[in-house]
């Protein structure tokens, strides 16, 4: 396998999964974050919309933080003390969509099955 540079990552995602049970929890977790984080005019971090539905490859309701590389030591710690029993998903956006959702993720919770046939 020929090494990779980390400079090829762009930003991450991190999926925040829920379902109707576990949505108040979800959007306490936005609230917190969005309070630490902002929803930047730069663009460092923006927070996507709810699906309450699966999308994607996602197998449940999520919605997205969407965070540049050099944010990944803050946020993701913070997602892993905070998060409580949500299930997050963390992925890095290299331009490789099938390896980054596939080999390349961190699972903050509970494993899940994507559904990766949309690559």
């Amino acid at each position: 396998m020929a090494e990779l540079d980390p400079k090829i990552i762009d930003g991450y995602h991190a999926h925040v999964y829920y379902g109707a049970a576990e949505k108040s929890a979800a959007a306490r977790l936005r609230t917190m974050a969005e309070a630490r984080f902002g929803d930047s005019k730069d663009g460092e971090v923006t927070f996507g919309r709810w699906h309450d539905d699966p999308v994607g490859p996602h197998p449940t309701g999520s919605y997205q933080i969407a965070f540049t590389a050099p944010l990944f030591e803050r946020i993701v710690p913070w997602l892993t003390l905070n998060r409580a029993d949500l299930t997050v998903f963390v992925h890095p956006n290299s331009g490789q969509a099938l390896e980054d959702h596939r080999d390349r993720a961190i699972w903050l919770g509970t494993t899940r099955n994507l559904d990766l046939s949309i690559f």
